[in-house]
């Protein structure tokens, strides 16, 4: 018998050593390997988890991990998710700042990292695609994406008030929907 406290560390910290860009960028791969492959969660779960870890302080890709982990094997399936996704990045960025200082002005290594960037954006991208395709499924979800977006380009309020306030309107508008169904 397998140990699935291992499985789940290996698994998240193959997740977060191949993820370069954050939580966003680790959207494709979380969902190949959490819904996709093993089950652990669905992409409705997923996609929640996303939201949830949004909102609550600290790193989303931790943040999900943490709610795949406990979902899975509880409080200590969500430590040992939680262990996993971090542990290559402690390693790499440890490693990183060892050796950056010395490297950090060669040419070569500012056109690498100016091409990594690029390649993150279009992993974020990839990964806004997905959501968008999972959240805005209908009218008053894209008036809500509408709004939630001039609001945060145009005025200085925290994504925390404009997350909440979405939420708040997700939930009058299905208690809209249920009310007109009787």
């Amino acid at each position: 018998m397998k140990n699935e406290y291992l499985d789940m560390f290996c698994t998240f910290a193959r997740i977060g050593g191949l993820t370069f860009g954050g939580g966003y960028a680790m959207l494709p791969i979380l969902q190949r390997e959490v819904v996709e492959k093993r089950g652990w969660a669905t992409e409705n779960e997923l996609s929640d988890y996303y939201a949830i870890g949004q909102c609550t302080p600290g790193i989303i890709a931790v943040n999900v991990a943490t709610f795949i982990g406990n979902k899975r094997k509880g409080i200590l399936g969500g430590i040992t998710a939680t262990l996993g996704v971090v542990f290559p990045s402690l390693v790499i960025i440890t490693l990183i700042a060892a050796f950056l200082q010395n490297f950090a002005d060669l040419e070569i290594v500012k056109h690498a990292f100016a091409g990594v960037r690029v390649g993150v954006c279009v992993l974020v991208f990839n990964a806004v695609v997905k959501l968008w395709k999972k959240a805005v499924i209908d009218i008053p979800a894209f008036v809500i994406f509408a709004i939630v977006l001039l609001l945060m380009v145009f005025l200085d309020i925290s994504p925390v008030l404009l997350v909440i306030g979405a939420g708040i309107a997700g939930v009058i508008v299905q208690g809209t929907r249920k009310a007109v169904r009787k």
